[in-house]
């Protein structure tokens, strides 16, 4: 993994903390988070704790807070030189990783954070899963089976939509997925109004793709972003919780006669969990391996978990 690399003494472009190192960069940044908010913010079978928020996101709320005010400065030299303009350009968060490593978790935890900053920001939250093709349209394509890969989403709607947000429009729309069908859900949208931050979560934003020959459309997702933040550890790990996740939802959500994967919650144990593992290995372990890991030195910051699911090192792109 990438911080075995940073560990060797070559030139890196990443600073590494340990995780009592990087908590001390909280400062006096106040934990405005309880308990009982966090139990809702956590994902399935995710292990965020509140010492965690102490440790790991409050000193990353502190970091993005002086990168707001950064940009915000740059908006402000920008009028002063064009004019005064009344449109909000968002500060874009990006968020990459494997399936089942935390992302949502992570997420839903700094946007909690980050609007409960003093001056009260407006802070939004979309998922790349809206942006999936519909099922019928990745069935026809035959790309059934790679979904959730790079070439299953509606690239050039994701980018529509980022242009508009990142323009300042008013009102723009995310198309809105649902997990417990497994598909777009026709004529539903999330309404995104000119947010002060936004937070992009999704397996391949981090992705680059080959350059427009005609120089005209804007090649990466990232391009929006003004900082980026990968969710990292180790594939065996990644596995195991994916296989966690995949056989306690078989006693939950599957249940639903509605649920995509209901036929999974009839089925033995022993077939339940071959079935979990090669849906890993025969779709989420290539992605992993073939689109998304590679994004990783993409990211500004990287956070590593261990095989318990905490955060073990944060690696911070120097500037």
């Amino acid at each position: 993994m990438m911080m075995d690399q940073l560990r060797k003494g070559a030139p890196s472009p990443y600073r590494t903390f340990e995780r009592a190192d990087w908590s001390k960069l909280r400062a006096d940044t106040p934990l405005t988070l309880s308990e009982a908010e966090l139990s809702k913010l956590r994902s399935l079978n995710d292990r965020l704790s509140l010492v965690d928020v102490e440790e790991i996101y409050l000193p990353m709320s502190r970091l993005l807070t002086l990168y707001v005010e950064a940009i915000q400065s740059l908006h402000d030299a920008s009028e002063t030189f064009l004019g005064p303009s009344d449109a909000t350009i968002p500060f874009v968060i990006g968020i990459a990783g494997s399936v089942a490593v935390g992302k949502s978790t992570t997420a839903r935890v700094l946007q909690t954070l980050l609007e409960r900053w003093p001056s009260s920001p407006k802070v939004e939250l979309i998922t790349t899963d809206g942006f999936l093709y519909p099922n019928a349209v990745l069935e026809a394509e035959g790309l059934m089976g790679k979904k959730g890969f790079p070439e299953s989403y509606d690239l050039p709607l994701l980018l529509q939509f980022l242009s508009d947000v990142k323009a300042g429009m008013s009102q723009v729309e995310a198309p809105v997925y649902s997990h417990l069908v497994y598909d777009i859900v026709p004529g539903k949208f999330d309404v995104i109004d000119r947010p002060d931050i936004l937070i992009v979560e999704g397996l391949n934003v981090l992705q680059t793709s080959r350059l427009p020959k005609d120089g005209k459309a804007v090649p990466f997702v990232s391009d929006f972003f003004d900082f980026s933040i990968y969710l990292d550890a180790n594939e065996a790990a990644i596995s195991q919780w994916y296989i966690e996740r995949f056989m306690d939802l078989r006693k939950t959500r599957f249940t639903d006669p509605r649920s995509y994967f209901h036929k999974y919650s009839t089925v033995g144990d022993d077939e339940a969990l071959a079935l979990g593992q090669g849906l890993w290995n025969d779709i989420n372990r290539r992605n992993l391996l073939e689109n998304i890991l590679p994004t990783r030195p993409r990211a500004d910051l990287i956070m590593t978990k261990g095989d318990d699911h905490l955060i073990e090192t944060v690696a911070l792109r120097k500037i």
